[in-house]
């Protein structure tokens, strides 16, 4: 396959590293935070019934899906409310939770493999999420990172991917994003008119008719050999 990249655009969340690990370590840290800090809330509302809080706030705000930082203070928010404690507990709270957050542990191949990647081409994060590469220790490999909260709308919202596309000033077909997810990053990014490659990390089954990844692998590694062979092929073209 054929094609000219100038640039990456890397989703970060089940792309770099898992999300299920941390999203259970922030339910149990919040948990024995406010078992100290406000018993009465941790009573009410136990991690069952927090994670019901949640999904309800997030039914209940869907202008709020791209902030996913307001989704969770709301949260908060709503079980110190309701449970009678001070509500100046919300930021103590909320830091809590964005420690444990930024507590990312990548998959095993993917900080080398992005190191290669990085070494090659401008890399830029793009995400859903409200993760802090600074916090997380990985900033050093990206030129930028550009967050739905930022931007103001979520992947698969074309507009964010034209927003990255401008901030590295190339056009987007090429700009290759990479990500796990079948629509936010693969078909998102294909009907925004970019290039997409989807990192299949679990042997998933396309399921979406009307567009395809342009490039599938199963490890961030094989992406970074991918990329090795296709610009060398190509600088020796040009030579």
């Amino acid at each position: 396959m054929n094609f000219d990249i100038r640039a990456v655009t890397l989703d970060l969340d089940d792309t770099l590293w898992p999300f299920a690990p941390i999203g259970a370590r922030i339910e149990q840290a919040l948990h024995t935070w406010l078992e100290t800090h406000s018993p009465a809330t941790a009573a009410q509302f136990p991690i069952e019934v927090m994670r019901e809080v949640r999904e309800q706030v997030f039914a209940d705000n869907p202008h709020l899906l791209h902030d996913l930082s307001a989704m969770r203070r709301l949260t908060l928010e709503h079980a110190l409310r309701e449970s009678g404690a001070d509500l100046a507990l919300l930021d103590p709270a909320y830091e809590v939770f964005y420690a444990e957050r930024n507590r990312v542990a990548c998959y095993p191949d993917a900080v080398h493999a992005l190191e290669r990647i990085a070494a090659r081409l401008p890399v830029a994060a793009l995400t859903n999420g409200n993760a802090d590469l600074a916090r997380c220790g990985l900033d050093q490999h990206f030129v930028f990172q550009l967050g739905a909260r930022e931007h103001g709308a979520a992947k698969p919202e074309a507009s964010i991917f034209h927003a990255a596309c401008a901030q590295l000033a190339l056009p987007p077909e090429q700009v290759l994003h990479v990500g796990d997810h079948m629509l936010m990053d693969v078909a998102g990014a294909a009907r925004a008119g970019l290039r997409a490659c989807w990192l299949n990390r679990i042997g998933a089954q396309w399921s979406i008719d009307d567009v395809q990844p342009d490039l599938e692998f199963t490890t961030l590694t094989a992406l970074a050999d991918w990329l090795d062979a296709h610009l060398d092929t190509k600088d020796t073209a040009a030579a």
